[in-house]
């Protein structure tokens, strides 16, 4: 079967009414036959039909075995660590998403989880970095925002040979692209506000674990803690999925073409894009995954926060948001906006320079995404000729 045909085909029927599209059960609880005897359901918070579908769903289209949802991607993330206790360490990817940052620095080290950085894109980094106290590895591949690329079946068996926990943020890629599981992770995790969703319109998060024990687990901590999807926003994530493949496969059509125009533009220092043959683990991306993503990051020859802003205050379709993988293409200045909640050395120290852009490319005309970048590149070149002329 194809992945197009899985996407689709994995959205059940309704087993009631025949429904094509899954029912939303609007309930905040199920009346009961008798005390304790119920039809599956008791209370919303520990179960909802709406959000249970779209749990099997992600399960599967991860080849996983439980899915469970949230009502954020960061949700999702606490739940993770939430398996860990006091003295436990993780070892997180160096250019990790701002968020997952604060919530690993702010939160959970006054707890005692104990978190060390490393560059993951080397395999052998990870090896050296591992302590007894390591319980979890923390990947994000492609990272946010410079799109580093790790070997996930080569950390998975560092991580197996240290009796340690491998989750992999899947974010970027989707399952439409990449199964970290399939290559050793035990958890994914997924902010589905992003491709899953795949139009702008809800926040959620998604966790999906490889055996069933541990998912179990995460589904303890879900109703303990009560970071819950609403029924709603299960449905729209449900109905982001229906054309995941078809969306992500545009999206790289147009990110590849963008990465290609800026590679060579005189204006650019760099382009960060798994696709493009100059990128770091370019071969890497193309064996554990089926493409390279909608993201691409850049940064300017004029290495200011000033020219960065500048740039990204001057584009038409591309809107200057927070979030990405969305239709409509977005841009951002992460040493301003994601990022801004890491510390400006260590943020530079993993590659987030202060002119660094990063770009969702979305699904419009990408000839027409092109000359909105480069009008805005004109624009930059004039604001530094009058500056230079009035001084």
């Amino acid at each position: 079967m194809s992945n197009a045909t899985e996407l689709i085909h994995s959205i059940p029927v309704d087993p009631l009414t025949g429904a094509i599209s899954v029912p939303i059960y609007q309930t905040s609880t199920y009346v009961q036959d008798a005390p304790g005897v119920n039809k599956g359901y008791d209370y919303a918070r520990s179960n909802n039909p709406t959000r249970g579908t779209l749990e099997d769903i992600i399960a599967k289209l991860e080849k996983g075995t439980v899915g469970i949802a949230f009502g954020s991607g960061l949700a999702a993330i606490d739940a993770v660590v939430k398996l860990l206790k006091a003295g436990d360490e993780i070892l997180a990817v160096d250019d990790i998403y701002g968020g997952a940052f604060r919530l690993f620095t702010h939160i959970y080290e006054k707890f005692g989880i104990k978190v060390n950085y490393v560059d993951t894109t080397n395999a052998e980094n990870v090896f050296n970095a591992v302590t007894p106290k390591t319980k979890l590895i923390w990947l994000e591949t492609p990272t946010n925002p410079t799109l580093k690329v790790s070997d996930i079946e080569a950390i998975a068996k560092i991580a197996k040979a240290n009796a340690c926990l491998l989750c992999v943020d899947n974010t970027f890629a989707s399952p439409a692209l990449q199964q970290p599981l399939s290559l050793g992770a035990d958890l994914v995790i997924h902010s589905a506000t992003k491709y899953l969703g795949g139009h702008s319109d809800l926040i959620a998060g998604l966790v999906v674990t490889k055996e069933k024990e541990l998912g179990e687990k995460i589904k303890f901590i879900q109703n303990a803690s009560g970071a819950i999807l609403a029924p709603f926003d299960s449905w729209l994530v449900i109905r982001g999925i229906e054309t995941l493949h078809l969306r992500v496969q545009q999206h790289c059509r147009n990110a590849q073409a963008v990465a290609e125009f800026l590679e060579i533009h005189p204006a650019i220092d760099k382009v960060y894009y798994p696709g493009l043959k100059t990128h770091l683990n370019h071969d890497i991306a193309k064996k554990q995954s089926k493409g390279f993503g909608g993201i691409v990051s850049f940064t300017l020859k004029n290495d200011t926060q000033e020219a960065a802003t500048a740039f990204v205050t001057s584009t038409n379709y591309f809107k200057l948001a927070e979030s990405l993988g969305g239709v409509k293409s977005l841009l951002c200045h992460p040493a301003h906006m994601t990022h801004k909640s890491i510390p400006a050395e260590k943020r530079r120290a993993a590659g987030v320079a202060d002119s660094l852009i990063r770009l969702s490319v979305g699904l419009e005309d990408v000839e027409d995404l092109i000359a909105d970048l480069e009008q805005a590149f004109v624009k930059l070149e004039s604001e530094k000729k009058n500056y230079a002329f009035q001084n």
